[in-house]
């Protein structure tokens, strides 16, 4: 074992918020170094797949009308059931409007909302480049800074803990174990969505169907080593951001390319032909991360959303890289797709005799519905009856877990008793069970804003107890 030189604040991890953080103590003076699982290609976590921010804003230039504090916590409130952190989503909303200008000082550059269904110009800041351009940017500002160190190939094994103070963590380095002493700890090592074995002790053999659409790093052992030392557990076990992603995604990694955006304009079955949800619940962005956990509940955790040409032809969307299946009858398409023809056009049939038509708006909640149907489906209901036909075939995707540890208003890691550790700090997925806390529903780009706030907020107080 090898004892290493101390730092002001040790940073264990290595995607946005993690960076975000790091470049809040390094301009503060402090010496800081960052502990990246990744190897240097692959680092960036999370951060790396993302490709926007949402953000309260008093009109901001490139974004449309205004989206005010108490809007967010609604929207946060009501995605969550009202289970969010109600004192620590207030913070976010304060907080996160400084979020742009922050990023734009080190480098961020920002372009206008995507059109289509995104739904995303009133509230969501996009960076030019993605998640991608972002995390680069943030490692090349940090890579040129004096007071700054980054080990990648990196795995944070434990902390060394006596009572409410961290004294050194203890990490792999190629099979050598190494112990670094520090000021203080920020924890930013993301969830354990990557880690299987986790993951069945919650749902069982599905995982083998599921898809990690993020880093293949987040194996959340700090978790384990924070749970181990007596933090208190945030948000629900099963909790988590799970998209529909398509079925022929790679395992892990997909990213944000591999999301089925075609939901809400189609209706989607189980491999039983069945529908088994309300397609157009909601907009798009505040639903569509509950459709993994919804599939992930069905037969072999596989389901197809399937449409025709009207909405192939005139609504916008994010396509899959591998494209959709086309058949000119729904037996056809059936039959390409492996379903039991008759019952798809079954399905199709009894879903369109009960359609009531209205004026089909994508961009909004329209009032094209279904009367008379279990389960109905709210908007956006229009009759599949003009070939050819279409089909995504889709899995659940799971990106990050809603479960972490609890934090207070400074981001310190909370023990039992809610008393806080005086060094130890999380941010980014490690806290977002603090709001995140319940599987109904997500905003797009919430995740990175609260990341990114959260990073500052650590950032500051860190420093602090660094003495800076």
């Amino acid at each position: 074992m090898d004892r290493a030189l101390n730092y002001d604040v040790v940073v264990i991890g290595g995607g946005n918020a993690a960076l975000v953080s790091a470049i809040s103590i390094a301009d503060n003076g402090a010496k800081v170094l960052i502990i990246e699982k990744a190897p240097k290609a692959y680092r960036g976590g999370n951060g790396r797949f993302t490709r926007n921010m949402r953000v309260v804003h008093d009109r901001h230039p490139l974004l449309a009308d205004v989206y005010t504090e108490e809007e967010f916590v609604q929207d946060v409130l009501r995605v969550t059931n009202g289970r969010a952190n109600l004192e620590l989503t207030k913070l976010v909303a304060r907080k996160c409007r400084e979020n742009p200008e922050w990023m734009r000082k080190h480098g961020v550059k920002f372009q206008r909302p995507f059109r289509g269904t995104l739904h995303q110009a009133k509230y969501n800041i996009f960076f030019i480049g993605g998640g991608q351009v972002l995390i680069n940017t943030y490692y090349n500002y940090l890579e040129k800074m004096k007071n700054v160190e980054i080990m990648y190939e990196t795995a944070a094994k434990d902390l060394v803990i006596d009572g409410d103070f961290c004294e050194a963590v203890k990490v792999d380095v190629g099979g050598r174990e190494v112990v670094i002493e520090g000021k203080a700890f920020v924890i930013a090592s993301g969830s354990f969505e990557a880690n299987l074995n986790w993951l069945r002790r919650y749902w069982g053999d599905a995982v083998d169907n599921f898809i990690v659409r993020g880093t293949r790093y987040n194996t959340g052992e700090m978790l384990e080593v924070l749970y181990k030392n007596g933090a208190i557990p945030a948000g629900e076990p099963k909790g988590a951001h799970m998209a529909a992603v398509d079925a022929r995604a790679p395992k892990y990694e997909g990213g944000v390319l591999s999301r089925i955006e075609t939901v809400p304009f189609s209706i989607v079955v189980n491999k039983r032909c069945e529908r088994f949800y309300d397609e157009g619940e909601d907009i798009w962005t505040k639903r569509y991360a509950i459709w993994g956990s919804l599939i992930a509940e069905q037969p072999d955790q596989i389901a197809f959303s399937i449409f025709d040409s009207k909405i192939y032809n005139n609504v916008e969307f994010l396509p899959s890289p591998w494209g959709p299946y086309i058949a000119p009858t729904i037996e056809e398409l059936a039959k390409r797709i492996g379903l039991e023809p008759s019952k798809l056009v079954k399905t199709v049939k009894e879903f369109n005799a009960h359609v009531v038509e209205g004026k089909f708006d994508p961009s909004k909640l329209d009032d094209c519905h279904t009367e008379g149907l279990e389960p109905p489906k709210s908007h956006w209901a229009i009759k599949i009856d003009s070939p050819p036909f279409y089909a995504y075939p889709i899995r659940p995707g799971y990106t990050f877990c809603y479960r972490g540890v609890a934090v207070d208003d400074k981001g310190r890691v909370l023990r039992k008793g809610n008393v806080p550790f005086k060094n130890v700090f999380a941010c980014g997925e490690t806290m977002f069970g603090n709001i995140l806390a319940y599987i109904r529903g997500y905003l797009a780009g919430v995740g990175m804003c609260i990341g990114t706030t959260f990073g500052r907020i650590v950032g500051e107080e860190a420093s602090k107890v660094a003495g800076y």
